[in-house]
């Protein structure tokens, strides 16, 4: 009997196949870049900014991808339990070493839209100019990500 693929590797695959579609809908030829999940999360991000970019709506499987893909990114770079970011409808992570949040609601939240959070992701828009124009809803003492993004080029 085969082997069942790991979740790493079910979430590699969804990530390449989000990208592919997003890619076609764009208009590009498909991805032949490296199969480094970093890679092919950075290239998922870049195809969903590059649809918003030109005015079109983005391939909805690959904007959860990369939303989803980030959010893992940035829960491993600032691992804890203190702050959650949300990015609706697409996923929520606990961050930032502190008060261990079990219920209710958490110490700290910040709270944006995908687009936002992947423009802040690669570097696009800066933290501060985002809080200040409510782009990012972001209450709690921990609740200031400007130390961990971008997050692509800080690896």
């Amino acid at each position: 009997m085969p082997s069942r693929p790991t979740a790493a590797q079910r979430r590699q695959a969804a990530l390449r196949e989000a990208l592919g579609a997003q890619r076609a809908a764009l208009g590009l030829p498909p991805y032949d870049g490296s199969d480094r999940p970093e890679a092919t999360l950075w290239a998922c991000m870049d195809a969903v900014l590059e649809a918003y970019a030109r005015g079109a709506a983005p391939v909805r499987a690959a904007v959860r991808a990369a939303v989803r893909g980030t959010l893992d990114e940035l829960s491993a770079r600032a691992p804890g339990h203190s702050l959650e970011v949300r990015v609706p409808p697409f996923g929520a992570v606990q961050v930032i070493e502190g008060p261990r949040h079990t219920r209710g609601t958490p110490p700290g939240v910040v709270e944006t839209g995908p687009r936002t959070w992947l423009e802040l992701a690669a570097g696009l828009r800066e933290w501060d100019a985002a809080v200040a124009g409510h782009a990012v809803a972001a209450s709690g003492e921990r609740a200031d990500l400007a130390a961990f993004l971008p997050l692509r080029g800080a690896e």
